[in-house]
């Protein structure tokens, strides 16, 4: 990246001389808002008033304190506000960089600054104190872009990372006065971290900055040698660059075009890094000046660069036109390299004043940038789409809350970064939920997930994660997924391993049922047991097998259980193939079982709730232990359990009436099952509440609750789903609720809508 040739700034290498006074009146004028007065012409007097009463806030609150240079502290959240005040930011945002360490450094805290200066300033000081707290643990360069992009979703508002850009700058410029041992880390941390945001934000001159004091501060002694080197080249090429400008300023008087020139020279670090990515010498470093050409238009541009094409020779592939194709952070110029005088090869960067203003200052050009003509092609042209929706927001209104709502989105809308508890950086989308998080970690970790701490708080396994969330997982051997997490879950991994650990279960339950219809369908064809595994055996399943056109005897038992065969049409086909073999039927047997089949109906099936997904409990009569109950072997659908008295079970009776089977209930259910109540009230304030607390009392469970969408009435029907332990237990419950005020009626709603 390249700079505008200017005098060196103020720097820890380079400080400024002490005014009269010596070193305390330059501390003392440092510290005083008056420093930073001259700079804030840009804003309303009632603007200028908060800005000052944060500063005396800041003052109060930063009393006593001193930077590692013996200043006091207040001189740093000064030097913050000066460089946002050069971005021309709002007095919402200059108050927050004056604040912007008293809540970790002062004991303020953030309802005292809600009430001094209201909540947005208290926003923009949580979030850079949020930031400040993420510690970045390791140098991996997957981790670093994680962090940066974590870095900037957190930063809810575009102002706090300007802000921190801000900090980080005059950290920086002060880093010679803190002890030598932590540069290697705070540089490394601001070339890995902070100059990237800089770029990716289009702070073009903040990102050369950070970068070269970060390289000041990595490594001192290439820094300087390097320093001496450009500074005798420079002195070496003075002639040449003013022949070169002398001839191009002649060119363009020539051709009558109105033409702003700036000389460039590229950064220390920039050099450095092409000569270590390229392994060159300083000597065959040949692009290290050039030129800068802000014209009044975008056609200019294009002129421009034909007219020095005329007056030099273009090199071969080096042309970009950054305008035509802006780069992602909003960055727009013509560049084309030339051979000059001497065959010295020159780059010229050709823009207008509007595209450099952008260039230079990125997604800070909001505030520096005053479109008069709000359809000009600057406006239409200017990049990326979040910048373009930004500046198209300042050009239409000056309605700052207008603009800020549309500030406020994040700059990765689709995804959100958590931390492990060993601070490894995953990226999910954006909505993920802890159960994602387990499965991202690893399959195993998500099918025994069992409940989960987000930042060291208990939380919900449905709990959506935010950016910078510290993620716990606590796993148990017993635990497993859940067919519920399938409504909450966001990534494709967590969705097809709980699917597969589900299908896989549900196949083995089914195949336990369907083993056991089989067996009681053969006992009642008078065999007592499945045939053995011998040869002979084999055969008679094998045939079996061809009948069912099945593959194997685990898929036809799993079969059975879903309901897609009949136990008693299997069982009499293997009956016959046992006969065949010369296998006779146990008559008394047969005798018996037949006789308790008539009895009851069918062989039955014994139902406790603990058969998951192989027997369901139909949400048409919703039965509980006590009803009388049969089973429908469902095609697909496994057994599913009716109340005997249920209209939908008998449509299907009359209909396909060999398909249904006894089933009773346990003497000893495992679990509560579902059923629906309505409760009649009159309206009136705390109804719900007296309901709910009569069925606490009656230790039902609410499932669901229905208050239909009719208007208010005098009286209303309340639709609950609770879960129940038997008739007795519903008995319970539907009299508590009789005896409790404002119920009129509580009866069970035994049919869908009844």
């Amino acid at each position: 990246m390249s700079a505008i040739l200017q005098a060196p700034s103020a720097s820890p290498n380079n400080p400024s001389p002490p005014g009269p006074g010596g070193p305390a009146a330059a501390n003392a004028a440092a510290a005083s808002f008056a420093s930073l007065t001259a700079r804030l012409d840009y804003l309303s007097p009632p603007d200028l008033e908060q800005v000052r009463q944060a500063y005396r806030f800041a003052d109060e609150a930063h009393l006593g304190q001193l930077r590692n240079s013996g200043e006091p502290y207040i001189t740093h959240p000064i030097a913050v506000a000066a460089q946002c005040a050069e971005w021309k930011l709002d007095a919402q945002a200059l108050m927050a960089a004056l604040l912007h360490d008293a809540l970790e450094d002062c004991g303020v805290s953030k309802a005292e600054l809600i009430e001094r200066f209201g909540s947005p300033v208290a926003e923009l000081v949580d979030g850079l104190t949020k930031l400040d707290k993420l510690q970045f643990n390791t140098r991996e360069e997957s981790q670093a872009e994680s962090f940066r992009k974590m870095l900037l979703a957190m930063a809810r508002d575009v102002r706090v990372i300007l802000i921190k850009l801000a900090d980080r700058s005059h950290n920086m410029r002060t880093l010679a006065d803190v002890p030598r041992s932590k540069w290697a880390r705070i540089a490394s941390e601001t070339q890995e971290i902070y100059a990237p945001i800089a770029y990716r934000l289009g702070l073009n001159q903040t990102y050369r900055e950070l970068q070269d004091l970060s390289f000041r501060h990595l490594h001192p002694w290439r820094h300087a040698v390097l320093e001496k080197a450009l500074e005798r080249a420079r002195n070496r090429r003075r002639d040449l660059i003013q022949k070169v400008r002398k001839e191009v300023e002649t060119a363009f008087e020539s051709a009558n075009m109105s033409v702003r020139i700036g000389g460039r020279e590229k950064t220390l670090y920039s050099i450095y890094r092409k000569m270590d990515e390229k392994h060159l010498s300083f000597a065959q470093i040949t692009d290290m000046y050039g030129f800068r050409l802000l014209v009044p238009n975008q056609s200019d541009c294009y002129t421009a660069m034909g007219t020095l094409h005329q007056l030099y020779k273009p090199v071969p592939g080096k042309f970009k036109d950054h305008i035509a194709i802006p780069k992602l952070n909003g960055y727009q110029s013509l560049h084309t390299t030339l051979v000059g005088p001497s065959g010295v090869t020159i780059e010229f960067q050709i823009r207008t004043e509007a595209m450099h203003v952008v260039a230079e200052s990125g997604v800070a050009a909001h505030w520096l940038y005053k479109a008069n003509e709000p359809d000009s092609p600057m406006t239409a042209r200017l990049g990326a789409q979040w910048l373009q929706s930004l500046l198209d927001i300042q050009n239409e209104t000056r309605d700052a809350a207008e603009f800020w709502d549309h500030v406020k989105v994040d700059l990765f809308p689709d995804a959100v970064y958590v931390f492990t508890p060993k601070s490894r950086i995953l990226a999910l989308p954006r909505g993920a939920t802890v159960v994602d998080f387990a499965y991202a970690i690893h399959s195993d970790i998500g099918d025994r997930t069992m409940a989960a701490r987000v930042n060291g708080e208990q939380v919900p396994l449905r709990t959506e994660l935010k950016n910078g969330d510290v993620v716990e997982v606590v796993t148990a051997s017993v635990s497993a997924p859940n067919p519920a997490w399938l409504s909450f879950v966001r990534t494709g991994r967590a969705r097809s391993k709980i699917r597969h650990h589900l299908k896989t279960l549900a196949q083995t339950e089914s195949e336990g049922l369907g083993e056991k219809l089989l067996l009681q369908a053969l006992r009642a064809e008078g065999i007592e047991r499945f045939p053995t595994d011998d040869s002979t055996s084999a055969g008679i399943w094998d045939k079996l097998l061809r009948f069912t056109g099945n593959r194997n005897r685990s898929e036809l038992l799993v079969d059975i259980g879903l309901g897609k065969r009949i136990a008693g049409i299997v069982a009499k086909r293997m009956a016959t193939l046992l006969s065949e073999s010369g296998e006779k039927p146990n008559a008394v047997l047969m005798t018996r079982e037949r006789f308790n089949a008539e009895s009851s109906g069918h062989s039955t099936v014994i139902v406790d709730g603990s058969e998951n997904a192989s027997v369901q409990y139909a949400s048409c009569c919703r039965p509980i232990p006590g009803d009388v109950i049969v089973g429908y072997l469902g095609r697909g659908e496994g057994l599913v359990v009716h109340a005997e008295d249920c209209a939908v079970a008998r449509k299907l009776h009359n209909k396909d009436s060999e398909r249904f089977i006894g089933v009773e209930w346990s003497d000893e259910p495992t679990r509560a099952f579902e059923t629906g109540i309505v409760v009649t009230v009159n309206n009136g304030k705390g109804v719900l509440a007296r309901v709910a607390s009569a069925l606490a009392a009656s230790e039902a469970d609410i499932i669901h609750i229905d208050m239909g969408q009719e208007a208010a009435q005098e009286t209303t029907d309340l639709r609950f789903v609770i879960a129940v332990r038997d008739r007795q237990h519903l008995a319970t419950a539907l009299r508590n609720l009789q005896r409790t005020s404002s119920v009129l009626q509580a009866r069970r709603c035994t049919a869908a809508g009844a």
